[in-house]
C-alpha cells in the first residue's frame, strides 16, 4: 500500500530526505510523512496509498508510546486481531490495520508475525532500547532493501530511494550471473546494485543503533507448517473451498474500489468468480461493495490472445470489463521510464502488465485482487510430471500425468513439441521403471542428502519440486514483477492463492489431488466449479499473459532493437555481448529464429537498457 524509507547515521537533512522519498511517490500518491529523532540520528519516511481508514488517523510514520512504526502492506485479518487485542485491554484511536499491527507487536512481540495474515515490510523503532525491529512477509510479496556502510544504515521499498545515500552506485559484481539466473537471484540477498541487499522473505531482524549490527532470524518455513489433510479427496475439496473463500473474503476488505486483472485462465477467473459468490452470499461482512471491475489484456490476431475466454467469465458474472488491446509500438517510447520504475531485469516486456494496472489506476480502482501464485503450488506448468513417477513407481498411473503435460503445451508457442516430448518421456520412464525412484535419488549426490528427514522425505518428489519453484526460482521473481507493475501505477495487488494457510495446505496434499484425469490444479477446479463457467473450469491449455515477443521483434519492435544493438554505446557496453546479440537478431530477421531466440535476444539487450534507464539515472 505504500513506500517506506529510513536512514540511521546519515548526514541528510529533512528537506533532502523528503526529496529522496518523493522518488517513490508512485507507491504513495496520497501523501507522505516524515519522523525524525535527531539525537539518535534516525529518520523515517512514508509515502501513503490510502486503502484502509482513509482519514489522517492512518497516516505514517505511526507513533504510539515508545514505538514508531513505518509500514508497507496490509494485514488482512486486522479486524479479528483488533477484537482479540481489545479483550486484552488495548484501546484504538483509528480504524487502520497499521495501529493493529503495532498493538500486536506490543502484545506478542515477534510472535505477532505468526498471527498476521497479510503482506508486509515494516520497521518498528523502540525509543527506549534504541533498536529497530524489521520484518518481511512469509513469501516476500512486499519488497524491502537495505544498505550498510560503517555507521550508516538505510532501508527502503525501492533501490532508487537508497542509492542517494551511497558513495558509489555500480552494477553488482555478480551482475552477469544474475542475468544468466534471472529467475533465481530474487530468492537471494543479491541485488543488481552493488552494496544493496534484499531483506529475506519469512525473516525478522533487529538493528541496534549502539552496536550498528543487523541480526536476522527466520520465522517461517513452509516445511515446518505442513498440516494434516483428510485422506478423503472429497473432504480435501471441501476444506480447500472454505480456505479459499475466506482468503478472498478478507482480501476484499477495502475502503476504496477493487478490481481484477483477468486473463480468462483458471486462476484469475477463480478469484473474480469467488468474489462474486462472496458478495452474493456473505452478507454483513466488511467487504468492498465496489468490486465489479475486470481488466483484460488483448493481443488481437495472436495465438496468445485470451479475450474470448475472459468474455465468457465476464458474461457469466455480469460485471464491467475493460478490454485493453496491447499496441506493440505503444509503450516503446516509455520503456526507459518503465525500467526506471521497475528497477530489475526480467525475461519479458513490462509493457502489457503496466498497461493493465495503469488502466486500473485511471478508473479510480486502488486494489487489484489477482490469481497469482497458483502454478507453483499446484503444478500448473506440468513441470513435476516426472516426479510423480518417482513417487508412485507405477507406469500405468504416470500416463495420466504425461497426458496432462502434453495437453498443457499448445502447439504454436514454439517452445516444445508436445507429441514428441510425450513419447520421449513415456519411453524413458518405461525403460527405467525398475531402477528409477528413491534408489536412483539416493545415488545422486545432489539430492541424496534430502532423503532422510529432509524436504523430499516430508514432501515427496512431486511437492519438493514445486517447493523449489515456489520458494527459490520462479515464484519469487513473479511476485516481484507483479508487485512492481502494480505499484508503479499506484495500485495495490492482493493474491488470495498466496494466503499462507492455503500454501501450507497445498504442500500437504498428495500429488494425486493436483494432477488428475489429465488436468493440473484439479482440486481447485473441483472446489470452485460451482462458481465458474464450466468451459473455463475444464479448459486444459494454459497460455497466461505473455508478450508475443517473436512476432513483435520480427515486426514493430525490429527497428527499435536494431538501433539499440547497432549503437556505439551498446557495442562498448561491458554488460552485454554485442556480437552475440547481432547474431541472434540476424537469425530472427532471416526467419530462422524461434520464440526462444526472441526471448534470448531480449535478455541480451535488457542489461544495457537497464543500465541506461535505471543505473545512470539514480
Amino acid at each position: 500500500m505504500c513506500g517506506i524509507l529510513g536512514a540511521i547515521g546519515s548526514k541528510v537533512d529533512e528537506v533532502q530526505f523528503t526529496s529522496i522519498l518523493a522518488r517513490m511517490e508512485h507507491r504513495g500518491p496520497d501523501g507522505f510523512g516524515v519522523w525524525k529523532k535527531e539525537e539518535d540520528g534516525i529518520i523515517f519516511g512514508h509515502r501513503r496509498l490510502s486503502i484502509i481508514d482513509l482519514s489522517d488517523g492512518g497516516k505514517q510514520p505511526f507513533e504510539k508510546g515508545k514505538y514508531v512504526l513505518n509500514f508497507n502492506g496490509e494485514i488482512y485479518n486486522y479486524l479479528e486481531l483488533r477484537k482479540e487485542l481489545q479483550l486484552k485491554g488495548h484501546q484504538f484511536s483509528t480504524e487502520s490495520d497499521t495501529e493493529v499491527l503495532l498493538a500486536s507487536y506490543v502484545e506478542w512481540g515477534e510472535e505477532c508475525l505468526q498471527k498476521f495474515n497479510g503482506m508486509w515490510a515494516f520497521a518498528i523503532f523502540n525509543r527506549e532500547d534504541k533498536t529497530i525491529f524489521f520484518s518481511r512477509d512469509r513469501f516476500g510479496k512486499k519488497p524491502l532493501f537495505y544498505y550498510q556502510e560503517n555507521e550508516k544504515f538505510v532501508f527502503g521499498s525501492e533501490m532508487k530511494a537508497i542509492t542517494p545515500f551511497m558513495r558509489e552506485v555500480k552494477p553488482n559484481l555478480n551482475f552477469q550471473w544474475m542475468v544468466e539466473n534471472h529467475f533465481i537471484y530474487e530468492a537471494t540477498d543479491k541485488c543488481l546494485v552493488e552494496g544493496i541487499k534484499r531483506f529475506p522473505a519469512g525473516y525478522f531482524g533487529r538493528y541496534s543503533l549502539e552496536s550498528k549490527k543487523l541480526t536476522l532470524t527466520k520465522y517461517w518455513d513452509t516445511l515446518d507448517n505442513l498440516v494434516d489433510v483428510p485422506k478423503s479427496y472429497n473432504q480435501q475439496v471441501e476444506e480447500f473451498r472454505e480456505l479459499f473463500i475466506d482468503a478472498c473474503k478478507i482480501r476484499m476488505r477495502s475502503d476504496v474500489p477493487i478490481g481484477t486483472a483477468l486473463s480468462g485462465g483458471l486462476d484469475s477467473s477463480a478469484v473474480i468468480c469467488t468474489m462474486a459468490h462472496i458478495a452474493k452470499n456473505l452478507k454483513g461482512e466488511k467487504t468492498a461493495k465496489d468490486w465489479q471491475h475486470a481488466y483484460v489484456a488483448c493481443f488481437p490476431g495472436s495465438f496468445l490472445d485470451e479475450k474470448p475466454h475472459a468474455v465468457k467469465v465476464v458474461n457469466h458474472l455480469g460485471v464491467d470489463a475493460n478490454y485493453l488491446p496491447i499496441d506493440p509500438v505503444e509503450g516503446l517510447d516509455k520503456l526507459s521510464d518503465y525500467l526506471y520504475s521497475f528497477e530489475e531485469i526480467d525475461a519479458t516486456s513490462p509493457i502489457p502488465m503496466s498497461k493493465i494496472y495503469n488502466a486500473i489506476k485511471k478508473d479510480g480502482v486502488r486494489v487489484s485482487i489477482d490469481g497469482h501464485g497458483v502454478d507453483e503450488a499446484f503444478s500448473g506448468y506440468g513441470h513435476s510430471v516426472f516426479e510423480t513417477f518417482l513417487d508412485t513407481m507405477n507406469p500405468s498411473k504416470i500416463k495420466n500425468t504425461l497426458d496432462t503435460y502434453r495437453d498443457l503445451h499448445p502447439k504454436g508457442l514454439g517452445t516444445v513439441d508436445s507429441d514428441s516430448n510425450f513419447k520421449l518421456y513415456l519411453n524413458y520412464l518405461l525403460k527405467r521403471k525398475k531402477t528409477v525412484g528413491r534408489n536412483l535419488i539416493k545415488g545422486t549426490p545432489l539430492l541424496g542428502n534430502f532423503i532422510k528427514d529432509g524436504p523430499i522425505d516430508k514432501l515427496g518428489n512431486f511437492n519438493y519440486n514445486l517447493y523449489l519453484l515456489f520458494h527459490q526460482s520462479i515464484l519469487p521473481t513473479l511476485l516481484r514483477n507483479y508487485e512492481r507493475y502494480a505499484m508503479m501505477n499506484s495500485v495495490e495487488i492482493r493474491m488470495p492463492f498466496m494466503d499462507h494457510r492455503l500454501i501450507s495446505y497445498a504442500f500437504s496434499l498428495p500429488w494425486e489431488s493436483k494432477l488428475k484425469n489429465g488436468y493440473t490444479k484439479y482440486i481447485i477446479r473441483d472446489a470452485l466449479q460451482d462458481f465458474m463457467p464450466k468451459d473455463i473450469v475444464w479448459r486444459k491449455q494454459k497460455i497466461g499473459l505473455q508478450t508475443p515477443i517473436l512476432e513483435y521483434l520480427k515486426g514493430p519492435w525490429n527497428e527499435y532493437f536494431s538501433d539499440v544493438i547497432n549503437s556505439q554505446e551498446f557495442e562498448q557496453s561491458d554488460l552485454v555481448d554485442g556480437q552475440k546479440a547481432k547474431a541472434v537478431l540476424e537469425k530472427v530477421n532471416n526467419g530462422s529464429g524461434d520464440y526462444l531466440d526472441a526471448k534470448n535476444l531480449w535478455m541480451l539487450v535488457i542489461p544495457h537498457l537497464w543500465k541506461k534507464s535505471f543505473l545512470d539515472r539514480v
